[in-house]
């Protein structure tokens, strides 16, 4: 049976405020169409490119966090290749003095995802082809925009590596705020570079799927080409390289045209700027401002004893941590009571809303009021739900309770006489207890409706237990 093998090369928009070689504005994303260009994004003549030295900064910063060796000096060159959305036809990406090497990521399962190489280059812009036009029409917004571009070893076997792999990289990413890692919004994308073998032989011919922009459509898109391929191989037949697209309404690849070889490129280096040299101390500035990354955080979770598969779930999600962190500074009780929220009610009411993480008004002190509110016996977890949706809109849970008079009741001697009216009120039920302990159960859900939801229904067993001889069983 046929094995797939992947090499994934992924693009990283860079969240600088200006392009990589020049002061437009960089992010472009939901503006009008060629808004945000200058002289050197339109590759006019006479014009000189000048490096913008956050990009660096933050691509050093990447590199390290998935253990690249950051080269003494890295180089720019000119990757020659018909753009019909890059104007002077040339792309000033690097080639063999790049900015990372030989680094690695190791998925959940153990298993080591190698990383060739980590690469600074310029985006290219973006072609529109209208529908049922015979014409295409060009946005230049995105031309000059600063990406990082990570190739990987073929060390992927399927689909659903690959996923966890991009997942991985995503979260890195936006914990070190180099990038916002969003496929949606363009911020990132990948290449995926597949070919099938039998287990234990030579790699084969390798196809590249260009441009996918959302991590369902790289998975399928390798689940599809590695039955493709296979099918085709068993069949007789034979692999041609090839650039493949993707699509999307069918589900499957098709053919772009017959792929270019290195040597196509014409790779020289960029006589407008110099080699950079990276010194310790520059390394050590970056180091520095490197931020706590989602496997730091996973460890220190866990540590603080949070269940792994919550642990892992907050610990590679940004904006899930952030509010996970933030809450634990205010709130004493047990940090898997702030996962359990988090994992469970807080996201089921963003998947509910279609709201996502970076919308939500939740406070992290609101959400910590309301834990400890839950673990003093203030209110009911049935309360804390009911109030939720008021919360995640910014509303402080203690101005709620305390505004709709929602406290539990604490005065046991007031929940015995609703107990006894209640026992006085129903005989039959009383009477079914004796043979049916379970039928206690009608018992307590009359006492809280009495009590209009607020005596605490632990406290009301125990009083029904007590005076009604009950044993309970297993």
């Amino acid at each position: 049976m046929y094995e797939a093998v992947v090499g994934l090369e992924i693009h990283l928009a860079l969240d600088t405020q200006s392009k990589i070689f020049s002061s437009a504005k960089a992010d472009s994303f939901g503006e009008a169409p060629n808004v945000n260009i200058d002289p050197i994004s339109l590759g006019l003549p006479g014009t000189l490119p000048v490096l913008n030295e956050a990009v660096i900064d933050k691509a050093i910063m990447f590199s390290l966090a998935v253990h690249c060796q950051v080269p003494d000096t890295m180089q720019f060159h000119r990757k020659h290749y018909f753009y019909p959305d890059l104007p002077k036809n040339y792309q000033i990406s690097q080639f063999d003095r790049p900015v990372g090497e030989h680094g690695f990521i190791d998925l959940d399962n153990g298993k080591r995802i190698g990383i060739t190489r980590c690469h600074v280059e310029e985006d290219a812009g973006k072609s529109v082809h209208p529908t049922y036009a015979d014409y295409s029409l060009v946005d230049l917004n995105r031309t000059g925009a600063p990406l990082i571009e990570m190739v990987t070893e073929p060390d992927i076997r399927s689909g659903e590596e690959a996923r966890e792999f991009l997942s991985k990289v995503r979260a890195i990413a936006q914990a070190l705020g180099v990038s916002r890692a969003n496929p949606e919004e363009g911020k990132m994308r990948a290449d995926v570079n597949i070919s099938v073998r039998l287990p234990g032989e030579a790699f084969g011919t390798k196809v590249e799927v260009k441009n996918l922009n959302s991590f369902q459509s790289i998975e399928r898109a390798i689940e599809f080409e590695t039955k493709r391929q296979s099918r085709l191989l068993e069949g007789g037949g034979k692999i041609t390289q090839s650039t493949l697209g993707w699509d999307e309404g069918g589900q499957k690849t098709y053919l772009m045209r017959v792929k270019e070889g290195e040597a196509d490129y014409r790779y020289f280096p960029e006589p407008d700027l110099p080699p950079i040299v990276i010194g310790k101390d520059w390394l050590e500035r970056v180091r520095q401002a490197t931020p706590e990354l989602p496997a730091a955080k996973l460890e220190r979770y866990l540590t603080a004893g949070v269940r792994d598969v919550d642990a892992r779930l907050i610990a590679y999600a940004i904006d899930v941590a952030t509010i996970f962190d933030a809450t634990l500074v205010t709130y004493q009780g047990k940090p898997q009571n702030v996962a359990n929220w988090l994992n469970s009610e807080v996201q089921g009411w963003l998947n509910r809303e279609g709201v996502s993480w970076q919308d939500s008004k939740l406070e992290a002190a609101h959400l910590a009021s309301l834990l400890t509110m839950i673990d003093a016996g203030e209110i009911s977890g049935k309360t804390a739900k009911d109030i939720l949706p008021e919360v995640m809109n910014g509303q402080d849970p203690v101005t709620i309770v305390e505004t709709r008079g929602l406290k539990q009741m604490t005065d046991t001697s007031a929940i015995e006489t609703m107990v006894d009216a209640v026992i006085a009120a129903n005989p039959k039920i009383v009477a079914n207890v004796a043979e049916n302990p379970k039928a206690i159960n009608a018992l307590l859900g009359q006492v809280m409706k009495e009590s209009k939801g607020k005596a605490k229904p632990d406290v009301v067993r125990s009083l029904l237990i007590e005076k009604l001889n009950v044993v309970e069983t297993a």
